[in-house]
């Protein structure tokens, strides 16, 4: 299968830090590698509403913002959470999108499950601290959905960025967005898991 890259931009700022970094290590990627870049915040995907005790999750209404990521994961072989580190986790957008990923679990004909098995998901995020460990708690979230999943997990390339551009000084950053897509992934575990 030939790699396709879903980068699901969870920012509510176009071209913010975690995006800049994020293109620059896709300019990396091979030329015919596929690329498609959905932006969580315009048109804003909706709130999850979790059915599990009062009805069955059904396939969202086609042309609907729901419709279009659902089916963007599904065509993905690799998924890139572009989301800066707020409050130590991912973005408000992006927890939204992993939240539909529950109802995406339920919904009769999708098996999404299945389909993201083997997969990678991968993370690009940008930060306003000089202490890497503060970004665990995403890092954490992103590794165990993958493990959930059955995906194998790339890892998380950090970035150092405040202000807009900010990223594009960090000079360690630019230096491992080169190479960060070119590893084979390792499929997630549990924190523990052997």
């Amino acid at each position: 299968m030939t790699r396709s890259f879903l980068f699901v931009l969870g920012s509510s700022r176009t071209e913010g830090n975690s995006e800049l970094l994020a293109r620059r290590a896709a300019e990396q990627l091979p030329p015919d590698t596929g690329q498609r870049w959905l932006s969580l915040a315009e048109p804003a995907l909706p709130d999850f509403v979790d059915l599990r005790r009062d009805g069955d999750h059904v396939r969202p209404p086609a042309g609907s913002v729901a419709a279009t990521l659902l089916d963007a994961t599904l065509a993905a072989t690799d998924i890139v959470i572009v989301s800066p580190l707020y409050w130590y986790a991912v973005s408000g957008l992006t927890k939204r999108y992993l939240d539909h990923w529950s109802g995406w679990l339920r919904t009769p004909g999708v098996d999404f499950r299945a389909t993201l098995a083997g997969r990678t998901l991968w993370g690009v995020t940008a930060l306003a601290h000089e202490q890497p460990e503060v970004a665990d708690p995403l890092i954490g979230t992103l590794n165990n959905s993958a493990a959930y999943m059955g995906m194998r997990f790339g890892g998380v390339l950090l970035g150092n960025g405040s202000r807009p551009g900010d990223v594009l000084e960090d000079a360690a950053a630019l230096a491992r967005a080169k190479t960060f897509f070119a590893g084979e992934a390792p499929f997630a575990r549990f924190p523990g898991e052997r």
